[in-house]
């Protein structure tokens, strides 16, 4: 349970540097409340999802494996996720259906 409670803290930390990274950034961007924006793939394209999805582990998994490939700090200020493109709306699909 302790571990547990220490990841999703770990995750509110990223995703406070990255939501800060991105206001910076993308201050007009479109994003409505309750939702933020993620780049997927290698040509970065945008996908808003929900914060909802922060709970789910698979979700949780990609946010791990961004902190170990890009760190906290992105010269652009945005959340990039290492996932293809596809395999991403997959697993958002899968996600707001269950």
């Amino acid at each position: 349970m302790g571990v547990r409670l220490a990841g999703v803290v770990r995750m509110k930390q990223i995703l406070q540097q990255s939501f800060r990274n991105q206001q910076r950034a993308t201050a007009s961007a479109d994003v409505p409340k309750g939702h933020f924006a993620v780049y997927v793939g290698e040509m970065e394209k945008r996908f808003v999802v929900p914060i909802c999805y922060l709970h789910h582990p698979s979700f949780q998994t990609l946010l791990h494996k961004a902190e170990e490939e890009y760190g906290f700090e992105h010269p652009r200020g945005m959340l990039r996720v290492p996932c293809d493109e596809d395999d991403f709306a997959t697993l958002t699909s899968q996600m707001s259906g269950s």
